[in-house]
């Protein structure tokens, strides 16, 4: 829509508004939201005919989950990349290489959880493919696309780590970049992977994440407001604020589908995908940091299994009762609707912390 009607602008005015990242962000939301409502019951009918006992419930999960989660259709992933890749071919600027880059790991991670998914459900175990092989993928692609944002960044910024309140510190990593870059990637693709075990704990964190970090793209990507702001200035960033619109859209449509008793679990398919995105537009934005604050509940989640695993390995005791940490408060004995609204309202709070980071400097 962006490259067919907005060279028409000099004839007929209207058209002007398609030159706008943030009226294309809008109707990026809504295209996704429309598509994601639209083809929701036939993928889910697809999916429930095709894998039969649905997604394989851990053995040693809570024991409700057995019970009332048993047979539910797995990959809404796919749901979910169906809305957000239509949205953006249909409202971004397709001549921006942060667009493509942003997709190159969102579909990349995408198929990576598919191919898992597709294991566990036709070996019916919760266990997917070999753990380092998917890492080793996972790495793969998140390198090809930090050193591509690296070619694409000034001399200044491109391998260089900024810090948050402070107004022109860098820190220069150099030839390391890359492999930082990449480990902030994999990270939050693994850490929101972790955060997805109750219906709506991943979505809503992971739109309240999208909607802060297009946010920080389409500051970052303007020199005027960047500059009064005093971040870095990373051109072409704000057209990911188009991604970001893409995925509150579909997420919202999933969400529906989603809300208990899910009719459709996102899986693999649509958690590695979407916390690979907000990683690569993190380090698209050099704001990596602000990750951790933004995307603090998945860190909590990611942490909570560290710690778990390293406990337990060490001493043969474990810190908490079931981890990741939101099965832990289920076992204190916290409902499930409980666990998710009360993360939902934490997730808020880190965004706002965030993005309070923009102006206290």
């Amino acid at each position: 829509m962006f490259e067919l009607l907005s060279g028409f602008s000099d004839q007929f005015a209207p058209f002007n508004v398609f030159r706008y990242i943030t009226f294309r962000t809008g109707a990026a939301l809504m295209t996704s939201l429309f598509v994601t409502f639209l083809l929701g019951p036939s993928i889910i009918r697809a999916l429930r005919i095709r894998q039969g006992k649905g997604q394989p419930i851990r053995e040693d999960g809570p024991a409700s989950h057995l019970l009332t989660k048993r047979g539910t259709p797995t990959m809404g992933g796919l749901l979910i990349l169906s809305g957000l890749l239509i949205s953006t071919l249909l409202w971004a600027d397709l001549g921006n290489a942060y667009v493509w880059l942003v997709l190159f790991v969102t579909l990349g991670f995408g198929a990576i959880g598919f191919y898992d998914d597709y294991l566990k459900v036709r070996r019916a175990t919760h266990g997917g493919f070999s753990g380092r092989m998917r890492l080793a993928a996972e790495a793969v692609i998140a390198v090809i696309a930090s050193i591509a944002f690296m070619w694409l960044e000034t001399p200044q910024l491109e391998s260089s780590l900024t810090i948050p309140f402070v107004k022109d510190f860098l820190i220069n990593l150099g030839l390391f970049f890359p492999i930082f870059a990449a480990f902030v990637i994999v990270g939050a693709g693994n850490a929101v992977n972790l955060t997805d075990g109750l219906d709506g704990l991943a979505i809503v964190p992971v739109m309240i994440a999208a909607g802060s970090f297009g946010m920080i793209a389409y500051l970052s990507g303007n020199a005027v407001f960047a500059n009064y702001l005093q971040i870095h200035n990373v051109q072409g960033t704000g057209e990911i604020a188009v991604i970001c619109g893409a995925v509150i859209g579909s997420g919202l449509g999933f969400l529906w589908f989603n809300a208990p008793p899910a009719a459709i679990f996102m899986g693999d398919t649509g958690s590695l995908s979407l916390g690979g995105m907000i990683g690569a537009i993190a380090v698209a934005t050099k704001h990596e940091i602000v990750l951790a604050i933004i995307g603090g509940l998945f860190v909590l989640e990611a942490v909570s299994v560290i710690i778990q695993v390293g406990s337990y390995k060490l001493t043969g005791k474990r810190v908490f009762r079931m981890a990741p940490i939101h099965h832990h408060f289920e076992q204190l004995g916290w409902t499930e609707p409980q666990v998710v609204i009360r993360f939902w309202i934490i997730a808020f709070v880190l965004a706002l912390l965030g993005l309070s980071t923009l102006k206290l400097r």
